[in-house]
C-alpha cells in the first residue's frame, strides 16, 4: 500500500474516528508497557545482572491500578469526543431548522402580501362594479321627458308627487289649454293684473308674486320655464282650492 493512499484515507477520517484511533493506540502502548515487566525485576537496578542470573519472567500487570487508570482515561476521552460530535450535529441540525423556518416565514409573509394585494384589487373591482351598476340603475330609474306639453306635464307631476302636491294629468292639461293653449311664453297684457304691472305669464298664467311665493324647490326660478310654471301654479291651486283639478275657470 502506498504512503499517499494511506494519507488520503486518513484525511477522510472524521473527528470521532480520529479520536478513537488515538485512544486505541494509547491503550495498546499502555497495555504493552504494563504487560512486559519482569516478575523478579528490581525496581531500582544499580548494576547489570550477572550472566549466570536466572532468566527474567514476565508477568501481566493489566489489572493494576495504573492500567485501570489509563483505560478509564481512554474511555473518558472517547466518550467526550462522541459528546462533542453529537453536540456539533445537534447545533448543525438546529441551524438547518432555523434556516428552514426563516424561509418558511418569508414565504408565508410573501403569500400573505400577495393575498392582501389580491383582496384589495378584488374589493376595488367589486366597488367599481357596484358603482357602475348603481349608476346604470339610476339612469334606468331617471325618466326622460319629452320637450313638449306632454313631457312638461309628466315631469311636473313627478315633482308634485315628491312634494305632496295634489293634481292629475287631466286637471293640469285642461287648465293649461284654457289659460295659454299650451304656449309657455304666453303673456296676458290686458287683464287687471297686467294693468297693475304684474301680467300673467306662462302655461298656467301665473303672476310673478304668486310664482315667487309658491315656487317649488328644485325647479327653475324662471317664470317662463314650463315645469317651474306648472308646479308653482299647482302648488298655489292646492293651497287655495285643494287641487288644480278643482279649477275650472280663471283662478
Amino acid at each position: 500500500m502506498s504512503l499517499s493512499s494511506t494519507s488520503g484515507r486518513r484525511r477522510r477520517l472524521n473527528k470521532t474516528q480520529k479520536l478513537s484511533v488515538a485512544g486505541i493506540s494509547a491503550m495498546a502502548v499502555a497495555a504493552l508497557s504494563f504487560s512486559l515487566v519482569p516478575a523478579n525485576a528490581d525496581p531500582k537496578p544499580e548494576a547489570a545482572a550477572p550472566a549466570s542470573a536466572a532468566p527474567a519472567v514476565f508477568t501481566s500487570v493489566a489489572g493494576t491500578p495504573q492500567a485501570k487508570a489509563v483505560q478509564a482515561s481512554i474511555i473518558e476521552q472517547h466518550s467526550t469526543a462522541e459528546k462533542l460530535v453529537k453536540a456539533a450535529d445537534l447545533a448543525k441540525a438546529k441551524k438547518a431548522a432555523a434556516v428552514k423556518a426563516a424561509k418558511a416565514e418569508k414565504a408565508a409573509k410573501a403569500e400573505a402580501r400577495a393575498k392582501a394585494a389580491a383582496r384589495v384589487k378584488s374589493e376595488a373591482t367589486a366597488a367599481k362594479r357596484t358603482e357602475t351598476q348603481a349608476a346604470s340603475r339610476s339612469e334606468v330609474r331617471t325618466p326622460v321627458y319629452a320637450n313638449n306639453l306632454d313631457g312638461w306635464i309628466n315631469q311636473a307631476l313627478d315633482i308634485m308627487r315628491t312634494h305632496g302636491i295634489p293634481g292629475s294629468y287631466e286637471g293640469l292639461h285642461r287648465n293649461i289649454m284654457r289659460e295659454s293653449t299650451g304656449n309657455p311664453n304666453a303673456v296676458n297684457g290686458w287683464d287687471v293684473n297686467a294693468q297693475n304691472g304684474t301680467p300673467s305669464c306662462g302655461l298656467l298664467q301665473v303672476i310673478q308674486p304668486t310664482f315667487n311665493a309658491y315656487h317649488v324647490p328644485g325647479t327653475s326660478w324662471n317664470i317662463y320655464d314650463p315645469v317651474a310654471n306648472i308646479t308653482a301654479a299647482a302648488n298655489y291651486a292646492a293651497d287655495k282650492y285643494g287641487s288644480m283639478d278643482n279649477v275650472n275657470s280663471a283662478y
